[in-house]
């Protein structure tokens, strides 16, 4: 099967599509001289994508500017170079299906191979449906999804199919008894643990409330694993130089192995994009959110609450992020065994472990 699959500009949009790639290959439906991905140049797809070994062009385009609306004029017109400069991808690559997740490099790839009758198909990984996708919705021929309230988000519901987020499925398979992180990290392996994490870069919002809560922190009967970010590790680090962390808080840069350093935290403390919630609830970890409010229309917000009403999350939003209710939130998951174990079940309950397969599955019903 020959595909193509476009997204771009954050990993909500570019993972899923790893995960499918990497599929694919396990089952030998296709190999990567029939898989090509189309993102822009600027965008994060272009460092990961190449570095994988997959077939990677690009697409100028851009997205509408809101506070200076003249300059969508020229936004316009790149989309129109972008659909003709999509035509000739196609055209070359003659795919069986095209598969779009989200940015506006999807818009273009996508809605051309529509309208030249290829079988499309794109993936909604967030509770609030990004324009791209809902402009798209229209056009393809099926939606496939994460939450409930993103398919509430479609008129066309005849094409909704719930699949789940493919990442999931490839936390599942990435998850290694290899890796002992608190063995490496000389931590006690039977006692609590939370790992605080804002991403590969870091999330300064999680970095400032840990070093406020530290003399809290120090004194509890449970240990810390925190990342800080490559981005913030030297600030972070400067700021502790007087500080005796002692022997059960650790901070690092980041963590190269994140599905099997998981599942040896009793809970997480982390931002709420759709990757971070697919590798949780693929493996069931109880989870402390703190959305970024810089994301369009506020979509980590309400990953995050669609989580805590599952019972698989508490919900700390930044404007309200104080010492108090930080630490407490830690102490009301690490000090109680029991509600420990049901957030994790919950977790589970939300997870999907054959997503993948399942988008797979939507492609291959489609194709000619």
């Amino acid at each position: 099967m020959r595909v193509i699959f476009t997204g771009g500009g954050t990993g909500g949009h570019i993972y899923p599509i790893m995960a499918i790639i990497e599929r694919l290959e396990q089952t030998g439906i296709a190999d990567k001289s029939e898989i090509l991905f189309v993102g822009t140049e600027k965008g994060l797809e272009s460092k990961i994508v190449p570095a994988a070994g997959i077939n990677f062009k690009t697409i100028k385009i851009r997205g509408f500017n809101r506070k200076h609306p003249l300059k969508n004029f020229e936004t316009i017109d790149l989309f129109i170079k972008a659909t003709k400069r999509a035509r000739e991808i196609i055209t070359e690559f003659k795919p069986d299906v095209v598969l779009g997740t989200g940015g506006y490099v999807s818009g273009a790839m996508v809605y051309e191979a529509a309208k030249m009758h290829i079988p499309t198909l794109i993936h909604e990984s967030n509770s609030v449906v990004g324009l791209a996708n809902k402009f798209l919705g229209h056009y393809v021929d099926r939606i496939c999804y994460s939450f409930d309230d993103a398919a509430k988000q479609f008129s066309e519901k005849n094409k909704l199919v719930k699949t789940g987020n493919p990442r999931s499925q490839q936390v599942l398979g990435l998850h290694s008894n290899d890796v002992d992180i608190k063995k490496e990290l000389e931590l006690n392996p039977e006692m609590p643990t939370v790992l605080v994490f804002g991403g590969s870069r870091g999330a300064l919002a999680i970095n400032r409330i840990m070093l406020q809560s530290l003399t809290e922190l120090k004194e509890k009967p449970y240990q810390i694993i925190w990342a800080t970010g490559t981005y913030y590790y030297d600030a972070v680090m400067k700021k502790l130089e007087n500080f005796d962390l002692g022997k059960y808080i650790k901070v690092l840069p980041y963590i190269k192995n994140m599905p099997a350093v998981l599942p040896q935290v009793t809970c997480v403390v982390s931002r709420s994009g759709a990757t971070s919630i697919a590798e949780f609830t693929a493996l069931g970890v109880p989870a402390i959110l703190i959305p970024s409010p810089n994301v369009t229309h506020n979509h980590q917000m309400k990953n995050a609450q669609d989580l805590e009403k599952a019972g698989a999350a508490l919900v700390l939003p930044e404007d309200d992020l104080n010492a108090n209710n930080f630490v407490s939130s830690i102490d009301h998951i690490l000090l109680d065994d029991k509600y420990a174990k049901e957030m994790s079940l919950n977790s589970k309950k939300l997870g999907v472990p054959d997503a993948a397969d399942q988008v797979i599955k939507v492609m291959q019903e489609i194709k000619h």
